[in-house]
């Protein structure tokens, strides 16, 4: 039985609390023996003490371990001389120093979840949003330019690369799923502006080369404001969805509004050898030590971790576990008597973290 070690890194806010319940729930899961969790500093706060926000330590163990789980970063006045903030920097720098080329967003209506759509149903929403997550207009980090105070700019940078990986990432993934809900078709749509600027052209072109590689895979185009209204209107067309860096960032808090926010909302960001694993939120600072904290995407990202790893090394048992704990999750959705605050209810962040644990127990 292969045993994996993890990295850990807490972070900031609710990170911390989010964190350890997902740890708790994946050794409830797995068991002490499958998983070794390791706990390493970064983040906004230890920048604060230290002017370091990713130390060298936490880097060479996030490289060489087999996964990272993380809880969240950033605190409120803590950002650099140009005004960014710092604690986005500690995933963004992984995200490029490990090449984590693909950030998978599922979006899933759960039982238990009221969705803000009139008369969608748990089933009726369900697919994934694949964002390229290294190049796009997010590839300007730290490049940009600012002249004079009087002149600002950012340049978005595609390759030919860069899209194909995440074009075929997307196809790939399409194949292992069952299909929209709407009509069981496999489809991959590409999520663009190729009516306007060149370089969504060029991504566009790109994914219709590597679609001629997947028969059984249908393709579909859709502009980046358009897409916000389909994604209101029909839902349930959706399979998978891929976009460039900041259209895939903006259109996944969109769907993730659409299932119960980000509070359910887990993230996987996968490169060939690396994964980092957290939920969609923020630190939340404002709640942060109060025990009310949602748990459920940093659970439910933990879940994701575990499907990777499971294909990563062919562990039939991982992709189980995984799939134990989220069908845990939404049995306590389901039962409606242990509801995080911000779908509703009044349970804390360890009475989810402890009904979850019960119903893997069960």
């Amino acid at each position: 039985m292969q045993t994996y070690d993890i990295a850990t890194i807490e972070g900031d806010g609710i990170g911390p609390e989010v964190c350890r319940s997902a740890v708790a729930v994946l050794t409830e899961a797995c068991g002490s023996r499958r998983l070794r969790f390791h706990p390493f500093d970064g983040g906004a706060a230890h920048y604060a003490r230290t002017g370091e926000v990713l130390p060298d330590d936490t880097y060479a163990a996030c490289k060489s371990m087999h996964a990272i789980l993380h809880g969240a970063a950033g605190l409120p006045g803590v950002t650099y001389a140009d005004g960014t903030e710092v604690g986005n920097d500690l995933h963004l720098q992984l995200r490029f120093r490990l090449d984590l080329f693909a950030n998978v967003r599922p979006i899933r209506l759960y039982d238990g979840v009221q969705s803000p759509l009139r008369d969608w149903k748990p089933g009726q929403i369900d697919y994934v949003i694949v964002r390229e997550n290294t190049e796009g207009l997010y590839a300007s980090r730290g490049g940009g330019v600012n002249l004079r105070g009087e002149v600002a700019t950012d340049t978005l940078v595609m390759t030919r690369k860069g899209v194909e990986r995440v074009a075929r990432f997307s196809f790939d993934l399409a194949r292992r799923r069952q299909g929209a809900p709407r009509d069981g078709q496999r489809r991959v749509t590409v999520c663009d502006k190729a009516n306007i600027l060149r370089t969504y052209a060029f991504f566009r072109a790109i994914c219709d080369e590597v679609a001629r590689d997947y028969d059984d895979v249908q393709i579909d185009y859709a502009y980046a404001d358009a897409i916000t209204v389909h994604m209101l209107k029909k839902p349930d067309f959706y399979d998978v969805i891929v976009a460039e860096n900041m259209f895939g960032d903006i259109i996944s808090d969109l769907g993730a509004g659409t299932v119960g926010g980000l509070g359910i909302a887990a993230s996987a960001e996968l490169g060939e050898r690396h994964g980092l694993f957290q939920g969609a939120h923020g630190s939340a600072p404002d709640i942060a030590g109060q025990n009310a904290a949602s748990p459920i995407a940093t659970i439910l990202s933990g879940a994701l971790m575990l499907r990777w790893l499971g294909e990563q090394h062919q562990d039939d048992a991982l992709k189980s576990d995984a799939d134990r704990i989220e069908q845990a999750v939404e049995a306590v959705l389901a039962a409606g008597e242990t509801v995080p605050r911000d779908l509703g209810g009044r349970a804390t962040c360890t009475d989810i973290t402890a009904a979850i644990c019960r119903q893997l127990a069960g």
